[in-house]
């Protein structure tokens, strides 16, 4: 999924990085009514794993790998405005330290990444939450579902900006059955590593998947009538 330098013309570049970084800065305002005691300590720990699981790419058939995105992981565990903060951060230090999608490309991966693989994730998860029972198993769905759907939409979010300003002699029809084939099957891969991080998280400890909180607030309700009524 990373980009990189010279596949966009420099205006789509630029109007990318403006983006970005208009997107981070909101971030870090909304993070705010995000971050506590809990979040805090999970945020670091979350874009740690992030970045590691983004060194390691798994087949996906003909010659063609991929690797973990995270921003369902991030944005279920953390909330969504910690989340872009966190592959905000494992991008620059990924394109600092490894060169990895480049430096001009930045503000392009950290849109597609950790705006649209974030926001996409998250309105996702959200939606699914909303017609299913409120229970840690509901939040276990919703996170696959979510985790699928984040990577095409992200693979389709790049072919919108190579229609626009796309420099490299591919055929937008070609590139866009391309990106959709192989992410279709990337997403499968993000969607089993990110139930099963969040699953491990619910089993030990619930209370830190943000995701889960109206599901445990609704669990607790249920324990307290069940408990107000033994006692009468």
């Amino acid at each position: 999924m990373h980009v990189p330098d010279g596949f966009l013309d420099v205006p789509t570049s630029i109007g990318t990085a403006t983006l970005a970084a208009g997107t981070v800065a909101v971030a870090l305002r909304g993070a705010r009514r995000q971050l506590d005691d809990r979040t805090a300590p999970l945020a670091g720990l979350v874009a740690v794993f992030i970045y590691a699981a983004q060194m390691l790419n798994f087949p996906v058939g003909a010659g063609t790998s991929g690797h973990l995105i995270g921003g369902a992981l991030a944005a279920i565990l953390v909330g969504p405005w910690m989340a872009t903060l966190c592959l905000a951060v494992v991008l620059i230090t990924q394109a600092f330290l490894h060169a990895d999608g480049g430096l001009t490309a930045l503000g392009t991966n950290i849109t597609l990444m950790g705006v649209v693989g974030v926001w996409v994730a998250w309105g996702v998860f959200a939606a699914v939450r909303a017609l299913l029972p409120r229970t840690l198993a509901s939040v276990r769905i919703a996170t696959g579902v979510a985790a699928y759907l984040s990577v095409p939409a992200a693979a389709l979010a790049f072919v919108g900006l190579y229609a626009v300003g796309g420099q490299a002699p591919i055929p937008l029809g070609a590139l866009t059955g391309a990106m959709l084939g192989v992410h279709a099957l990337i997403g499968i891969g993000e969607a089993a590593i990110t139930v099963l991080v969040v699953s491990s998280v619910l089993t030990i400890r619930p209370d830190l998947v943000y995701g889960a909180r109206s599901a445990l607030a609704a669990r607790d309700r249920a324990l307290a009538d069940v408990a107000a009524g033994a006692a009468r």
